[in-house]
């Protein structure tokens, strides 16, 4: 393995890591609030490690466009839909 190789596996596997944490922060954080954080936080920074992986992998080009495109309407997603929660949990009463 070459040095872009393996720089692109340390990126996948920090994003797979911050995938991982995300679970983690779901499944053992108290309320709504916090699991929304946590989830929306580590999935935006694991899916730009992975992305910078791939990127490291596949090298410039339309491929590289595609893939920071493919990041930044996935956070934009991300935020969105976790503010929509969070605001309908506000409504519904949810104390954080």
């Amino acid at each position: 393995m070459n040095a872009a190789e393996l720089l692109s596996v340390f990126l996948i596997l920090c994003g797979a890591f911050f995938f991982l944490a995300g679970t983690v922060g779901i499944l053992r954080f108290p309320d709504a609030y916090t699991r929304l954080h946590a989830l929306t936080k580590a999935d935006t920074l694991g899916l730009g490690f992975v992305v910078l992986g791939l990127v490291v992998r596949a090298g410039p080009g339309l491929v590289m466009f595609k893939l920071a495109l493919i990041w930044t309407l996935a956070a934009v997603a991300s935020a969105s839909i976790a503010h929509l929660i969070a605001e309908a949990a506000h409504r519904q009463g949810l104390r954080p």
